[in-house]
């Protein structure tokens, strides 16, 4: 089974029809046969921008209930490892490819686990090539027609 790291602008696009992207649909459609792996934040993070948005009146609080019953669906694994043996990881990452801590912890946890990253952020994406985290390749697979 494949692993990825699921960083949150992915799984976020999925809530806002004007942040829709074909990368995010796909990583979705990909989630039904593989692993995501998610740091702590990764829930906090989540329910912050929506309930940003939502003051900001991009939706309702009906829209809430559905978005929200869209994060619960997802399948993922959260990383159980206490925050404190990641911090220095964290913080290391984040001060050399200038990156919040926050999206330091989606590349230290790939680091960590030897995995993949999906993403949205140019910024994360460019850290993680500079650490040798490949971006998760979520293209559907085409097979080869049967002769």
């Amino acid at each position: 089974m494949r692993k990825f790291v699921l960083d949150s602008s992915v799984a976020l696009s999925w809530c806002f029809p004007d942040e829709r992207d074909l990368y995010a649909v796909h990583v979705k459609e990909a989630m039904r046969h593989c692993e995501a792996h998610v740091p702590a934040i990764w829930w906090l993070e989540c329910a912050n921008a929506l309930l940003m948005a939502q003051r900001r009146g991009r939706f309702t609080s009906e829209d809430w209930d559905l978005y929200l019953r869209i994060m619960l669906s997802i399948s993922i694994l959260q990383d159980t490892e206490p925050q404190n043996r990641r911090l220095a990881g964290v913080v290391a990452l984040a001060r050399a490819h200038n990156l919040s801590a926050y999206d330091a912890s989606y590349l230290e946890l790939a680091v960590h686990l030897n995995l993949p990253i999906a993403t949205l952020d140019d910024r994360l994406r460019a850290a993680a090539a500079q650490a040798g985290v490949e971006l998760f390749n979520a293209e559907p697979e085409t097979r080869n027609p049967q002769l």
